[in-house]
């Protein structure tokens, strides 16, 4: 190959070498130089997903920052919930906050549920947790009660938006209190009542939603079609106020107190899986606030001395009540500081005028680290206190005391018929300052022993003596009764003569080993060990009777433990409380008319007094076929029921039999009458009569008298004896021949309807609040009714012929026609 042509070849090879190392370059250059394809741009939000923050909450948004921060914009009203509450446990309070006339009344409680927050994927759902059931965590048998109870889904909320920092979700919780979400709402059996069919959206709506640093305040006006509204029927609609208070559970729950039915207390129950019992087992435990001693001061508690808790019990009084009343409600109050002191605790309770907005900013009645007592502009003549405690401990958290208006009426009218005849500040339309003033502490300090813990304890009053309550240096030592939680009211036995005799009760000795009992700290023990000394001090009492409880009956079988009765002896009592009506009614027209005025008030007070005396009638006629409750454990001595004595329940129906049966002829002032009722004197002796009458002869009394008989043979008080005793003297004409007057007539017609009631229309009895079922078809009951109108029957045809007038015997023929059908229906 010539030196020309190599040249060549290498010059063709070193361009073509260099073109392939050019045409890579270029390739790779163009690769990297190509343009980007252009990037997805993030896709936007679905409409209703999870948005920017600053897309839901926006500027137009009002914010409320408490438990939740809530933010509001016309009709809506967003939750931002911390995380760190998910899964908390809360406690929703459900209220009728305005009523409509005839539906219960404003701050009446209708249920309460416990909540719980949860986070589930892109949801948040409000689970209703129950406590009711339970196990510890650390038993095999927790799984089995958690897989029984699955916590239902009361509502869900799909995530709006996660705050700035991502600590706090933000749902739209509007619909929860806009739509008809039932254990929020009116209650079942208002809608049930009233026929209520479904809520109208057009007229419902959310008044406002408020956030406080431990609950949220939720107010919603809900309007339902309603067949049967009890006010405004024209409507066909009810509408009314709604009050959802949602209250976050302490984290830590107080160490509870476990229940004894031996000293009366509010308490709840859980069914614990847990226990060594070979079987399920409910245990209780008390309401009561969180009592505690400072650290600082258990030395000083433990030698006795008395030392201040680590948070006071606070109760404000609303800025609504008028100022005359209001030192004497704060004294109502105070007046349990005694108790506390028994408690080991000084301070421990105060009440306060409620702040104005300039000397606290952050105080609202609607804030549940406030205890309130508001003032109610109603015409309901009562007053009440309730409170709201944690479920898991009993702990009470906050409680309201609803103070109507009304209740001076009530007061008024108590304190009158009850020691008008012996008390000259009560004999007037309207009272002083300072004795309406008193009345209302009194009221006040009941109340406020409910809000405390405490029930109404029955069985107090019956400790004393009834001569120890006509005693001035007795009663002002000890009061009318052990108890104000009773309703003992006010010392109707004291006659004139008993000059400086107390009139009312006062914080007393139940009350103080009460409070004592419920609240006293017991160190360094769990709830379990601290039983043996609660009932080492039960029983240092069980045998005073000042220390004794008895519970609020429904239906009376154990006379111990009535409402409105005094002393250990009813007839003894209802005696003395007679004699003090007759001293009224000739002096009512002096001490209730005003020139000028009309007659309504004599009225309203004679009304007064006929209802007095059949609160006498009933705490005496009760004693017949009665039943003591005296609750005891295994422990202690005797019975826990014991059949009344004989010889005072057939004295107990001679005293009816004689004050009321023979016509109460001292009621019966004509002047009166002619200046208040057209008619009707007739009617108000029958209707008492015919009440009385038909609660002696009731099935469930007449079952407890032919089981004492079975029981315990002559020393029971028997039917066949109390038929023939009733029989003696509402019909005794008929074996004396005296005239029977109108009074007499109506109520020997109405003793044939009883009879007849009993023989061919009552039916058997299911057992309620605590009274054992009846089957009367199947006792002696039809038996009885049966051989005491065959009796009737023998002796009112005797008496028809020899009868003194013709409407005596026109009344006896037309009574043994009724005899006849009662006991040959067809």
């Amino acid at each position: 190959m010539t030196k020309k042509i190599l040249t060549r070849l290498l010059l063709v090879a070193f361009v073509f070498g260099f073109s392939t190392e050019s045409s890579a370059q270029f390739w790779k250059k163009k690769k990297k130089e190509a343009p980007k394809t252009a990037a997805k741009p993030k896709p936007k939000p679905k409409k209703g997903g999870i948005q920017p923050y600053s897309k839901v909450v926006t500027k137009e948004h009002k914010t409320d920052e408490g438990l939740f921060k809530v933010h509001q914009k016309d009709n809506s009203y967003l939750f931002e919930i911390p995380d760190s509450l998910l899964r908390r446990e809360m406690l929703m309070v459900t209220r009728i906050a305005k009523t409509a006339s005839g539906i219960g009344f404003g701050g009446g409680k209708t249920n309460t549920q416990v909540l719980r927050w949860e986070k589930k994927n892109k949801q948040i759902l409000l689970r209703v947790v129950s406590h009711s059931v339970v196990a510890d965590t650390l038993l095999p048998v927790h799984e089995a009660v958690v897989n029984s109870n699955l916590e239902p889904i009361l509502f869900s909320f799909p995530i709006k938006a996660f705050s700035k920092d991502s600590t706090a979700t933000v749902i739209d919780a509007t619909s929860l209190f806009s739509t008809d979400v039932k254990p929020l709402g009116f209650p079942n059996f208002y809608r049930r009542a009233y026929q209520a069919t479904r809520m109208d959206k057009t007229r419902s709506y959310i008044d406002r939603v408020s956030s406080y640093p431990r609950n949220i305040e939720v107010r919603h006006v809900k309007t339902y079609f309603a067949n049967k509204a009890p006010s405004n029927s024209a409507v066909g609609s009810i509408t009314l106020e709604m009050s959802n208070s949602m209250v976050l559970l302490p984290k830590v729950p107080m160490k509870r107190r476990y229940f004894d039915e031996r000293v009366g207390w509010f308490a709840r129950g859980q069914t614990d899986y847990g226990l060594k019992d070979q079987k399920s087992k409910t245990v209780r435990y008390l309401d009561r606030y969180r009592l505690e001693v400072k650290d600082e001061d258990i030395e000083k508690f433990k030698r006795g001395e008395l030392v201040e808790p680590k948070k006071q019990i606070v109760y404000y009084v609303d800025r609504a009540t008028p100022k005359e009343w209001v030192p004497y409600i704060i004294q109502g109050v105070n007046d349990w500081q005694v108790a506390f002191e028994a408690a080991g605790f000084k301070n421990a309770i105060v009440g306060k005028m409620a702040p104005t907005k300039e000397e606290d900013p952050e105080y609202s009645p609607e804030d549940v680290r406030y205890s309130v007592i508001r003032y109610l502009a109603s015409p309901i003549p009562n007053a009440n206190g309730p409170h709201v405690s944690d479920p898991r401990s009993g702990e009470i958290l906050e409680s309201d005391i609803n103070w109507y208006h009304n209740v001076m009426t009530l007061l008024h009218n108590w304190f009158f018929v009850q020691t008008a005849a012996i008390n000259e500040d009560a004999r007037s339309n309207n009272f002083k300052t300072e004795t309406m003033g008193r009345l209302i502490r009194f009221v006040s300090s009941h109340e406020l022993g409910h809000t405390l813990g405490l029930p109404h304890n029955m069985g107090s009053s019956v400790a004393y003596p009834v001569d120890s309550l006509r005693s001035a240096t007795f009663t002002k030592k000890y009061g009318t009764a052990p108890s104000i939680m009773d309703y003992a009211r006010f010392n109707y036995v004291a006659q004139p003569e008993d000059k400086g005799v107390a009139l009312m009760p006062d914080i007393g000795p139940y009350d103080k080993y009460s409070i004592n009992w419920g609240y006293r700290p017991i160190l360094d023990k769990t709830a379990e060990e601290e039983k043996e000394t609660l009932d080492k001090w039960i029983l240092d009492k069980a045998d005073n009777p000042m220390y004794h409880f008895g519970r609020q009956q429904f239906g009376v079988v154990d006379p111990s433990a009535q409402t409105e009765d005094l002393g250990d002896d009813a007839i003894k009592a209802s005696d003395y409380g007679i004699k003090n009506l007759k001293r009224i009614l000739p002096r009512l027209e002096e001490w209730t008319t005003e020139k000028g005025q009309t007659y309504d008030e004599m009225a309203t007070m004679y009304g007064q007094v006929i209802g007095q005396f059949g609160r006498y009638m009933g705490h005496v006629s009760s004693n017949v076929g009665g039943i003591y409750e005296n609750y005891k454990t295994a422990d202690q001595e005797g019975a826990v029921y014991t059949h009344v004595d004989k010889a005072h329940q057939k004295a107990a129906l001679k005293f009816v039999i004689n004050q009321l049966f023979k016509t109460p002829t001292w009621m019966l002032d004509k002047d009166l009458f002619s200046k208040t009722q057209s008619s009707g004197a007739l009617e108000r002796v029958r209707s008492l009569q015919v009440r009385t009458l038909n609660s002696l002869l009731s099935a469930d009394r007449m079952a407890r008298m032919i089981e004492n008989e079975t029981l315990n043979g002559a020393k029971a008080y028997n039917l066949v004896s109390m038929f023939s005793d009733v029989r003696k003297g509402i019909w005794s004409e008929l074996y004396s021949g005296r005239t029977i007057d109108t009074y007499r007539r109506n109520l020997q017609k109405a003793h044939v309807e009883r009879l007849d009631f009993l023989l061919n229309d009552a039916k058997n009895q299911r057992g309620r609040f605590g009274t054992p079922s009846v089957n009367v078809g199947q006792s002696d009951i039809k038996s009885f009714a049966r051989g005491e109108l065959t009796r009737l029957k023998r002796d009112v045809r005797n008496a028809a012929s020899r009868a003194s007038n013709t409407t005596s015997r026109y009344h006896l023929q037309d009574v043994l026609a009724r005899i006849e059908v009662a006991l040959d229906p067809k």
